[in-house]
């Protein structure tokens, strides 16, 4: 897992990065929640989705926002950390010419980030938003959503409310050519405590599935009914 420096419009951006081994492999950017509560590349969450992708064969790339551990500048209310991810993913694409997918992931704060990086990078194919702050953030530009993805959330979400966030998969479900897979996981807070593994069991699965389907040329109909899981 060796350590990373990017040049960010800031100056460094900090990271951690894992090469996948196969020369096709896919890859994958993962941003972390907010710099100004604490969020870092080494949150326990983004660790978490970063093992997980490296298992299911991915490079994977996790970053510092800029102020974050030992990347350059400060916090500047999502815009300046929408350009690191932005120089992130730059990097990730030049250290992987032959992957055959890129995908984009995030955690509470992040998901905001990675999924405004979605709508205006087409070559991300894939997205894993968890804890997404529909509450706390707009998230009205994702029309259309231009990828399938996966949403978790937890039920018991004090900051995030369940209720919020399905209202926003329902909203999503209905355009056509996207997937949008939603899993609530019983009992789990904003964090995951003590439901960290649900949380990787549900991005492993969702991967390899969809990176079967990939692979194998499958190509699955949208499902415009909402698709919702509830894990126990």
């Amino acid at each position: 897992m060796p350590e990373v420096i990017l040049n960010g419009p800031e100056g460094r951006i900090e990271g951690r990065y894992t090469q996948g081994e196969e020369r096709n492999a896919p890859a994958v950017l993962i941003l972390h929640p907010h710099p100004l509560h604490g969020g870092t590349m080494n949150n326990k969450v983004v660790y978490n989705l970063y093992q997980t992708f490296v298992k299911s064969g991915f490079s994977a790339l996790r970053i510092n926002f800029r102020g974050v551990g030992k990347s350059s500048g400060t916090f500047d209310n999502g815009i300046g950390e929408l350009a690191d991810a932005a120089i992130a993913l730059d990097w990730l694409q030049h250290q992987n010419q032959y992957a055959n997918t890129f995908w984009i992931a995030g955690f509470s704060f992040g998901s905001w980030i990675a999924l405004q990086l979605l709508m205006r990078r087409p070559e991300l194919q894939g997205f894993i938003a968890i804890s997404p702050p529909v509450n706390k953030y707009d998230f009205s530009f994702l029309s259309p959503c231009p990828a399938s993805g996966l949403i978790v959330q937890g039920n018991n979400d004090s900051v995030v409310s369940e209720e919020a966030v399905s209202k926003m998969v329902n909203k999503l479900s209905k355009q056509k050519h996207v997937d949008v897979d939603y899993r609530v996981i019983i009992n789990a807070d904003h964090f995951f405590r003590n439901q960290l593994e649900e949380m990787n069991e549900n991005v492993r699965e969702y991967v390899v599935h969809r990176m079967l389907n990939d692979s194998t040329n499958i190509k699955t109909k949208p499902d415009k009914r909402r698709r919702k899981q509830q894990v126990e």
